[in-house]
């Protein structure tokens, strides 16, 4: 039944008993917050058909309990995740790999929320391959503190590195977690990727036993501010996930910030898409910015981001902000590096001005999951999956179908040769 309420239901309580990973369990023993597998999102979204599922970036405290809340509402699974340019060992954001789930958890019993909700470490880049090495310590440490989902970001590589970073990482995440892999660099307007390359990188992984949840594109569109009215080309992502059908990935849509609601309505009728990343239109809106319908900030005539009175923080913490961000030479892509240096005077503020900008999150994605992506009432289909797996494990939707001896190192660097690809440039859209 549509709008079903679980956190008293029999069905909610077995769920939260089978369907919480190993590593919730361990760090939320008494817990009711329903964290899960990225995996049993995708397979709700793929269940109703149509639809995406809000990978919301919580960049700050207010995002988080702002999109928890506007799930909690549209009954919609939903998505937590951090970057690890916004979230790793170099963080712009005070909220990070090893905090991100200990704050939705506690967020989720505050607020009585009952839907599922994954934890998920996105963009975690492999720029050059002396970062393998590290990586194989650093990831298994995010999820010893709850990641429940991983991005393997290797796509700024060459076609072969990126499939053999891709392979060589693998056993570092567990097999229940939820995985998003990436080809042609998430990078904007040039360089976009080709079906041949995805197929290379999905294939090769197939031919390992890896499975995929999504693959994400650069498919046309930028991170942070969009300055371009281009934006995601649909046709060609549809394209590229028709070409990747029998291997049943999904996709994973970056960059939604500066893209209007049809494109986006599009890109969940004609693709494969099921989750979508937005990252900068929260921060924005939670600090009260002034944005259009879909969060892309608007300027005044100086080009200055306009701040909307009686919004998000207040007058003068946002003169403190700009300010700030004067001083440290921060152009209007950088404001993003506020995060860090004002999370706590931002939770020092009055109850009710945190309030404010937690409720203006909340309008802005319930609309957007509800009126764009379509996810509501997908709570209930990936609860009713859990209970019908009886695990934490919701088990991967594909199977090997490519003979592993066709795809050894070398034969992978040679097929690499022959792939037609997009062009590269040397810029870093991580976020």
């Amino acid at each position: 039944m549509p709008g079903k309420t679980f956190s008293t239901s029999a069905d909610f309580q077995k769920a939260l008993e089978i369907g919480r990973p190993p590593n919730i369990t361990r760090l939320f023993p008494h817990s009711r917050a329903l964290i899960v597998s990225g995996k049993y999102i995708d397979k709700a979204m793929l269940a109703k058909g149509n639809t995406i599922a809000m990978a919301a970036n919580g960049r700050n405290y207010f995002i988080i309990r702002g999109v928890l809340k506007a799930a909690q509402r549209a009954n919609a699974a939903v998505i937590i995740e951090i970057a690890r340019s916004e979230g790793g060992a170099n963080a712009y954001c005070a909220v990070n790999f090893w905090n991100l789930a200990r704050q939705v958890d506690s967020l989720c019993n505050e607020m009585s929320i009952t839907i599922p909700v994954a934890i998920h470490a996105d963009h975690y880049g492999i720029k050059e391959e002396g970062e393998i090495e590290p990586a194989k310590i650093e990831i298994p440490t995010l999820f010893e503190a709850g990641i429940t989902s991983i991005a393997i970001d290797a796509s700024h590589l060459p076609d072969d590195k990126n499939l053999l970073a891709n392979i060589e990482l693998n056993p570092f995440i567990p097999k229940w977690a939820g995985l998003e892999t990436e080809v042609g660099e998430i990078k904007g307007k040039v360089g976009l990727s080709t079906p041949e390359e995805a197929l290379f990188l999905i294939q090769g992984l197939n031919a390992h036993d890896i499975f995929p949840d999504w693959i994400a594109l650069n498919n046309g569109t930028t991170h942070g501010i969009e300055e371009s009215d281009k934006g995601i080309q649909v046709n060609l992502t549809a394209e590229i996930h028709a070409a990747l059908t029998k291997y049943q990935v999904s996709g994973a849509q970056h960059g939604t910030s500066g893209n209007n609601s049809d494109r986006l309505r599009e890109i969940a009728t004609k693709t494969r898409t099921t989750k979508a990343n937005v990252a900068t239109a929260l921060q924005m809106i939670s600090w009260g910015l002034e944005v259009n319908d879909y969060g892309n900030a608007i300027f005044d005539p100086d080009g200055n981001f306009i701040k909307v009175e009686g919004e998000g923080v207040t007058e003068k913490m946002w003169k403190e902000m700009t300010e700030y961000a004067k001083s440290k030479g921060l152009k209007k892509g950088d404001y993003k590096k506020l995060n860090l240096p004002f999370e706590n005077k931002l939770l020092g503020q009055p109850k009710e001005i945190k309030e404010r900008m937690a409720q203006r999150v909340e309008k802005f994605a319930y609309n957007l999951m509800v009126n764009v992506f379509n996810s509501k009432d997908t709570a209930q289909l990936a609860i009713e999956m859990i209970l019908k797996a009886g695990s934490y494990d919701a088990g991967s939707k594909a199977t090997r179908i490519e003979n592993p001896d066709e795809w050894t190192n070398e034969m992978i660097i040679q097929k690499a040769t022959s792939l037609k690809t997009g062009t590269r440039t040397g810029a870093h859209y991580d976020d």
